[in-house]
């Protein structure tokens, strides 16, 4: 299935194809594209469109008698001149009857200097008719497209100009924030600025990055991930920020944001709690790109249909979103070696998939991906060169744990000394990042609770209640440590040049 290009789809009607099948969100869109294909081709002016409601209609002119789609077609294999035949609702009625089937066998066959397209919601086609016919599937919007929009509202509308007048580098930034919408969608945050009355830029701005987030959240599949996390929140894993930082001196924070010198991606795996999603979100905003995670469960779920569909919906849309970051949580839950053992089956297909995408991919995605349990992935996503490196995550080391208790400590306006911190530390030896975090919160509820600050007998009483996983599951901690050693980078300590 190929991505629908105007220029590709004027050149294959022109050349003799007489089947097309549009996969598409937007019908209005899918429309304007092949009004601009046929604009393309000599010798064909007539161009139906045809609706199981309305009929056949032309030049806006209604056809009577045309709604049943087994007469339409009859009617389009009789035409005696060069004609395009759009059929928008067709993909409802094929599914379950020869006859129709046959006819569109019957116009691959015999017409003529004409060509029928058909769009659809569906991924597959009727089996009998995949040799006749040729599949695209329509994308979100690219950023010219977008751009191009966008100055034809600015010509047509007084508020949208208005607003360009007061910022000339106005449609540009909508254009970069738009990406990933539709042009509906587009509409609908420029009429809800314009019902609002407010022409400032930032508010226009503002209103479609809002629109992104709803819709991508609405896809279910992905989420558009609030980020405020800042990189000083991080404590320990001093290799992954050397990698991260000799990369920015590299290529340069400017060139990275925009997408240009963005990296391929990371592999970060490790022991639950220890910060491998805190530093995907610090790395997204050291580097300014929008973060969206994928929920691989949500995949299978079967809910936004099958798991190849849901998936390849997901990477069209970040590839139209991009540059950003794609945080694929757990991928050990969608892409494991138990199920790739299942040849044929989903998990086979979607690891297929996803090795293609991330081998083929020309969008600037960087693909952060963080597993719990390596060692169930399957060798041909963790080999080199699917990801830029591999890095394994382990309990944080005394220095780090300083670092650590000194970011919540901050974050809940507790002072200590260094001599209580390092006491801390060297308490809490075997503790991950998220166990001390809750320790503090648990400190701080108490002292809060008698309306008092935090004091250390505080911080020692929630030590002696915690558990940590160190312990419950010291024998699991020790098989992924001898797992990652030597097939990854560790997270802290000093990087190996």
């Amino acid at each position: 299935m190929e991505r629908l290009d105007v220029k590709v789809l004027s050149g294959i009607i022109a050349t003799g194809t007489k089947l097309i099948y549009i996969k598409t969100p937007s019908e209005k869109r899918a429309e304007r594209a092949i009004n601009q294909a046929i604009k393309q081709i000599k010798g064909i002016d007539n161009f139906y469109i045809w609706t199981c409601t309305k009929g056949f209609t032309r030049d806006g002119n209604l056809i009577p008698d045309t709604s049943d789609p087994s007469k339409a077609l009859e009617i389009a294999l009789n035409e005696t001149e060069p004609a395009v035949f759009l059929f928008k609702d067709l993909s409802w009625f094929w599914k379950d009857n020869p006859f129709i089937i046959r006819k569109l066998k019957d116009f691959a066959a015999y017409a003529n200097r004409k060509a029928i397209i058909i769009t659809g919601w569906d991924e597959k086609v009727p089996e009998p008719l995949e040799e006749e016919i040729f599949l695209f599937y329509q994308s979100l919007p690219t950023i010219e497209e977008i751009t191009n929009y966008l100055l034809y509202l600015q010509k047509n509308d007084p508020f949208l100009a208005a607003a360009s007048g007061q910022d000339p580098e106005l449609i540009g930034k909508l254009a970069i924030v738009a990406r990933g919408l539709d042009l509906t969608d587009i509409d609908y945050g420029i009429r809800a600025m314009r019902l609002a009355g407010d022409k400032k830029g930032d508010a226009i701005l503002q209103t479609l990055f809002r629109t992104k987030q709803k819709i991508i959240n609405a896809s279910g599949i992905m989420e558009f991930v609030e980020n405020d996390v800042k990189p000083d929140h991080l404590g320990g894993m001093e290799n992954l920020k050397y990698w991260m930082e000799r990369r920015e001196k590299a290529f340069g924070i400017e060139n990275i944001s925009s997408g240009k010198n963005l990296p391929k991606g990371i592999l970060i795996m490790g022991i639950s709690g220890c910060g491998k999603s805190l530093f995907v979100k610090v790395l997204a905003a050291r580097w300014q790109l929008p973060l969206i995670r994928l929920d691989m469960s949500s995949i299978y779920s079967g809910i936004y249909g099958s798991p190849e569909s849901s998936l390849n919906k997901a990477f069209n849309t970040v590839e139209v979103v991009a540059p950003c970051v794609l945080w694929i949580d757990e991928i050990e839950a969608g892409i494991s070696s138990q199920g790739f053992k299942e040849e044929g089956g989903p998990a086979s297909r979607i690891l297929g998939s996803f090795l293609i995408w991330m081998q083929e991919k020309r969008a600037p995605v960087f693909v952060a991906a963080t597993a719990n349990a390596i060692e169930m992935l399957p060798a041909e996503v963790i080999r080199k060169g699917r990801f830029d490196e591999i890095f394994f995550v382990s309990l944080p080391d005394k220095k780090a744990r300083e670092e650590i208790f000194r970011i919540h400590l901050s974050k809940q306006n507790a002072k200590f000394s260094d001599n209580d911190i390092s006491l801390f530390a060297e308490v809490t030896e075997g503790y991950s990042g998220a166990e001390i975090e809750q320790a503090v919160k648990t400190a701080a509820f108490e002292a809060l609770a008698e309306r008092r600050p935090i004091v250390q007998h505080d911080l020692m009483v929630a030590f002696s209640r915690t558990v940590p996983l160190s312990t419950t599951m010291a024998e699991q901690i020790k098989k992924i440590e001898a797992w990652a050693y030597k097939r990854a980078v560790p997270a802290s300590g000093k990087y190996k040049k």
